[in-house]
């Protein structure tokens, strides 16, 4: 229901007429009554665990560390995340972006020194999001948004090109199989996910058939035992600290820029609100809770959350708890199953994932015709970026920089000054209209006529605003150079805030009072 606050979508309670007992009925959210809702959380939390297992070894192999150490990451931020986070049906596990971050640490001092920096990161990502970095995410255009879906897919695709490289030649027909069941198996029902159904049936032809392709059981050896707690085998002193903390911070802001991103997208999917905030939270409790058993941390995962969200239909926290407990379940109790599972299955799973995810409305030409080119390029260098450094937080931060000095250098020159002389010519009234900040402002001192101009010279900002120090210092830039030359400077049609700034500098910025 568009509008209505989560609180009420999900524990009616507000009415004073209901009755006790259903006041008590009201406490459990409404879709646990619902079947179909059940259903489509447990198929969807099963197809997503599925689909973890490979991620979560590869990422194992990147950061240095056991694929069991991946796995319990991944059953960890799973499970905190869907009772924590801010965003329902986002899946949170270990990520690549993480395990490029906390690699080095590994290498150089050991796996304990790696689960540290995990809990400092979790710390780190509590502090930022109790400061309210999350209020940051308004500043990120929709171009960079963009590019970052279609950099998201690209990705995506590229990760599951080796699996496609060097391969007997039957995983061709597999990855083209499971694509064909993906494509035409919705049109004769949608009850089952139609990856699921892939990934049975695949797996199913080449057990029966004996056919010799890589498998799950290929990328590494599956854990047979729940992760167990304990603190991080480091020595508690500062030179410890002063080793984790880089790691930690950079760990911290990789994971909640992935994150803050992954929850925006999937709001606009789904036509819900979550709260920011709660999430950069419960981000760090998660790293928290994964550190201290033993796992690799992570973050919100993309590529998953698009299989729960678009292809799966998932929209409860259910979905994510099931993606972790089934994840454990599967790697404990049914290892040997899970281990024939073909790894073109889940390419083909992945690929369509990466379909899905592009938004191809962004490139058709007729698009690309009315957008400005300042936006394009704001989304292709997200685009390029992401693509050559394999870091989505980089490829944002870098879009949404050029997106600023385009605007800043739009801006700029939106200062206009025009001049009226008095008809006896013993005035000048320069009237200033448009925005007044460090780009514009630098070019306003050089639009008055110092020598020419009468004795008496009016300054009429009614049409301007003075937004920082830069435009208060030109304007006593301005009036300095008349004063040199015996003219009196008056300046009028100030508006409040503009006033406001300029009382507090004027005459305190060049240290001349």
């Amino acid at each position: 229901m568009p509008g209505v606050p989560e609180h009420d979508r999900y524990f009616p309670l507000s009415s004073p007429a209901l009755s006790p007992a259903a006041r008590l009925r009201g406490l459990k959210p409404d879709w646990l009554s619902d079947p179909k809702v059940w259903r489509t959380e447990i198929l969807a939390g099963l197809v997503v665990a599925l689909a973890l297992i490979p991620e979560a070894i590869s990422f194992s192999i990147i950061a240095g560390v056991d694929p069991a150490i991946g796995l319990f990451a991944s059953f960890t931020m799973a499970v905190t995340i869907a009772l924590v986070g801010g965003r329902r049906a986002m899946i949170s596990a270990a990520t690549g972006a993480v395990a490029l971050v906390i690699a080095p640490l590994n290498r150089e001092h050991g796996l304990g020194y790696l689960v540290a920096a995990v809990i400092l990161a979790g710390i780190f990502q509590i502090i930022l999001g109790a400061l309210g970095v999350a209020k940051l995410m308004r500043f990120v255009p929709r171009s960079v948004m963009v590019g970052f879906v279609n950099a998201l897919a690209i990705l995506i695709f590229m990760a599951q090109v080796p699996e496609m490289w060097n391969v007997p030649w039957p995983v061709y027909p597999l990855i083209a199989g499971g694509l064909a069941l993906m494509v035409f198996f919705p049109k004769v029902t949608k009850v089952i996910p139609a990856p699921l159904v892939s990934i049975v049936i695949l797996t199913v032809i080449t057990v029966a058939a004996g056919i010799a392709v890589p498998t799950v059981g290929g990328k590494g050896e599956l854990p047979s035992s729940l992760p167990v707690p304990g603190l991080p085998d480091v020595p508690f002193t500062l030179d410890t600290l002063t080793t984790i903390a880089p790691y930690a911070l950079a760990m911290a802001l990789v994971g909640l820029m992935e994150s803050l991103m992954t929850a925006k997208l999937v709001d606009g999917i789904t036509d819900t609100h979550s709260s920011k905030t709660r999430e950069s939270i419960g981000q760090g409790i998660a790293n928290i809770v994964t550190g201290f058993f033993g796992g690799m941390g992570g973050c919100a995962m993309i590529g998953q959350t698009m299989i729960n969200v678009r292809v799966s239909g998932a929209r409860t926290r259910l979905s994510t708890f099931l993606a972790g407990a089934f994840l454990m379940v599967l790697c404990i109790v049914f290892g040997p199953v899970v281990s024939d599972i073909p790894m073109a299955a889940l390419v083909a799973v992945m690929v369509m994932v990466s379909f899905a995810t592009f938004d191809w409305h962004s490139i058709a030409p007729k698009t690309l015709k009315r957008m400005p080119a300042g936006e394009i390029t704001v989304m292709v260098i997200t685009v390029a970026v992401v693509v050559a450094s394999h870091n989505l937080a980089i490829g944002v931060v870098a879009g949404t920089l050029t997106a600023m000095v385009i605007f800043a250098k739009r801006v700029a020159h939106l200062a206009n000054v025009t001049a009226v002389t008095d008809p006896d010519g013993s005035s000048v009234v320069y009237s200033v209209t448009g925005e007044l900040f460090f780009a514009s402002s630098n070019d306003l001192v050089g639009q008055f006529h110092y020598a020419a101009d009468p004795d008496e010279v009016v300054i009429d900002l009614t049409a301007a605003h003075i937004w920082d120090a830069s435009s208060v210092a030109a304007l006593d830039a301005i009036e300095t150079k008349y004063a040199q030359r015996g003219k009196t400077v008056e300046i009028i049609g100030l508006n409040e805030p503009s006033a406001r700034i300029h009382k507090t500098l004027s005459g305190e910025l060049t240290g001349s009072h």
